[in-house]
């Protein structure tokens, strides 16, 4: 299935980026150098992809990063949101942890294993 198209366009998008990184790092500090790299970086590697459902999906996974930065700004002066947000974080670390434990289980019952069988 094929995304809805994006109505930006990738020059519009990488224009965006750069005026992000402005906005989250003014100036040259180490931070803002490093962005605006890795921003040039995602933007050159895609530069010659011809197939238009992949520059779709590469189109909206840089919406979808702006979008992400400027939710997660708006948590920080909205209680409410910043309330729900560190909600979500909690029990998404919550679940890693209860990932990691289970996997840290079955890896530790498979060496037994695998020494029971030498």
């Amino acid at each position: 299935m094929t995304p809805a198209p994006v109505q930006r366009t990738s020059l519009q998008l990488f224009r965006d980026c750069l005026r992000l990184v402005r906005h989250i790092a003014p100036g040259s500090s180490p931070k803002g150098v490093a962005l605006k790299t890795m921003v040039r970086t995602e933007f050159k590697k895609s530069m010659y992809e011809k197939d238009e459902a992949k520059i779709e999906v590469l189109k909206a996974g840089a919406i979808r990063a702006l979008s992400n930065y400027m939710l997660y700004e708006s948590g920080a002066k909205d209680e409410k949101l910043q309330g729900a947000m560190k909600r979500q974080s909690d029990d998404a670390v919550g679940d890693l942890k209860s990932l990691q434990s289970t996997n840290k289980k079955a890896i530790g019952a498979n060496g037994a294993e695998d020494n029971d069988k030498r």
